[in-house]
């Protein structure tokens, strides 16, 4: 039963990988710096692994687990505390 579980959680990282490595491709550079992130290629290259390897890991019960549990931490950090100060920065303070 927790094997389906898992299975189900990493089917449903892939499309989040996808997600946050679209997001970054598609924010302007400036926003990342500041936002007093890292650099927007540095996050492409960080979300861009991620993602590969959420898609080249046999997920949960497989023999590549650590790598997709590396590449969901990745693409979790980008999508809950980079995007929404990148974001935030992008609309200007409401100020």
């Amino acid at each position: 039963m927790e094997l389906w579980i898992l299975r189900i959680l990493w089917l449903a990282s892939l499309p989040l990988g996808v997600y946050a490595f679209g997001h970054a491709a598609m924010q302007r550079a400036d926003a990342f710096t500041a936002a007093d992130k890292m650099s927007k290629p540095a996050w492409l290259g960080i979300t861009g692994g991620g993602m590969l390897a959420l898609g080249l890991s046999q997920g949960p019960g497989g023999g590549g687990m650590i790598f997709w549990i590396a590449g969901l931490v990745a693409v979790l950090v980008y999508l809950v505390d980079v995007r929404p100060k990148v974001i935030e920065v992008q609309k200007g303070s409401s100020w």
